[in-house]
């Protein structure tokens, strides 16, 4: 069975597509040279920026897509991930910066990568500490997807019935967990 590929896209600073929603969709459309075909695309999404004041609004949206290699090629997946980023001219200079393209791989149907007890570490760091460390290989799934309405809003889009597999919660049920007033950040373009 082919696994989906769930990738959140985001954009503050726009590119030489254009301004941040049509950097986004720019993105989606430079997807199928790198092997990746979008199968859902949830709308676009006006949300503040995160964390908040450092930097301009975002345009946020979610994909869920094919990729042509195999399952096991996730690391291959995430690096056409990053050179459609470096096409757009994203520069990685400052963790959680303003930016031209995000482009986060969220999750792999039920992968957990690298292995259960260090997504635990990951997901369970505190804000403080998310700030100052990077992991040094990837995370899976995104270990702060649950946290964030600019995720999970535009996910509701294209998988809503999608099981974290380590929380064992559906994109619906995270969402509705999430506070009101988060909730109701991102807005429809």
């Amino acid at each position: 069975m082919t696994q989906e590929y769930l990738i959140a896209l985001g954009s503050n600073l726009g590119s030489s597509a254009g301004d941040p929603a049509q950097t986004v969709r720019a993105a989606l459309d430079a997807m199928p040279a790198k092997g990746i075909t979008p199968l859902r695309v949830s709308r676009l999404y006006a949300t503040p920026c995160f964390p908040a004041g450092s930097g301009p609004d975002y345009v946020n949206a979610c994909c869920a897509a094919r990729f042509d290699l195999d399952r096991t090629e996730i690391a291959t997946f995430l690096h056409k991930l990053h050179e459609i980023e470096a096409d757009f001219g994203r520069a990685r200079l400052q963790r959680w910066g303003s930016r031209t393209l995000d482009l986060d791989l969220l999750a792999v149907g039920d992968t957990v990568l690298p292995d259960p007890e260090t997504y635990d570490t990951w997901q369970r760091l505190t804000p403080r500490e998310q700030t100052c460390q990077t992991p040094d290989q990837l995370i899976l799934p995104h270990p702060r997807l649950q946290d964030r309405a600019f995720v999970l809003v535009p996910l509701l889009d294209v998988a809503p019935t999608w099981q974290h597999p380590v929380l064992r919660q559906s994109t619906a049920g995270l969402c509705a967990a999430l506070p009101d007033h988060l909730r109701a950040e991102p807005v429809a373009l």
